[in-house]
């Protein structure tokens, strides 16, 4: 495994590596692999408080937003290296901002932790772990994705993703009990010690059983259906600054 110089805007970005050509896809999405190793690393503790996720689900008739917490996660490092990492992610702290105060916020957060979506009664938790780290190569990026054109369509990789990532960063993610392997770019620091990377990628949420509304299913798209596939997820992640509480 190659190792990375310098740091992750946590779950940054759910990504990918092409290795034949354009597949069009969100992410390199792939079954699970071996995580990365922490012996002989020094470890530092997620700062929760600075560290954040984002989401953003999009369907025909409009778009929402939101956030989701961290409860706990750390970055291992060698020769001011990252090798290894792993963090926790509360799915009942899901919050959505656009509609933020409002019924409809409760409503739609109500929903997204029922059984259509996260069944956050079974799976209270979703979880990250590091399985590799390599330089970010432009021509290793995944080519975006189609998407059935309306106001609302998704924004593609190459519109969300970080201005100047330095790396690809590989990771098993487990959500409702599924685990993929995801490979996106992101943008990785290593100062004094303290590790910030942000990333801000899309995946396709069916491939994680989250297939209420699937596009797919829809019979006429004409009448609007149909929840996108494609999920932009962000995030912040800052490690070393202090231990996670």
């Amino acid at each position: 495994m190659k190792t990375l110089k310098s740091t992750l805007s946590i779950l940054a970005a759910v990504l990918l590596v092409a290795a034949c050509g354009p597949k069009e896809k969100t992410v390199e999405t792939s079954d699970a692999k071996a995580v990365a190793s922490a012996e002989n690393a020094t470890t530092l503790a997620i700062n929760t408080e600075n560290s954040v996720i984002t989401w953003i689900g999009s369907k025909p008739a409009g778009k929402h937003n939101g956030t989701i917490k961290l409860t706990e996660g750390q970055i291992g490092l060698s020769n001011n290296e990252i090798v290894s990492g792993n963090f926790t992610i509360d799915i009942s702290s899901l919050k959505n901002l656009d509609m933020a105060g409002s019924k409809g916020a409760t409503d739609l957060e109500t929903h997204l932790m029922s059984s259509d979506f996260f069944d956050e009664a079974t799976y209270p938790e979703a979880t990250f772990e590091l399985t590799g780290v390599t330089a970010y190569m432009a021509e290793n990026l995944e080519a975006d994705k189609e998407e059935f054109e309306t106001e609302f369509t998704p924004a593609t990789l190459s519109e969300v993703m970080v201005e100047n990532p330095t790396h690809f960063i590989s990771g098993n993610l487990t959500m409702r009990g599924t685990t993929k392997n995801i490979t996106f770019p992101a943008s990785v620091s290593i100062n004094n010690g303290v590790v910030k990377a942000i990333a801000n990628f899309n995946i396709d949420r069916t491939e994680w059983n989250l297939t209420y509304g699937d596009e797919a299913s829809a019979v006429d798209k004409a009448k609007d259906k149909f929840l996108y596939n494609t999920v932009n997820v962000g995030f912040e992640l800052e490690a070393g600054t202090k231990a996670s509480l």
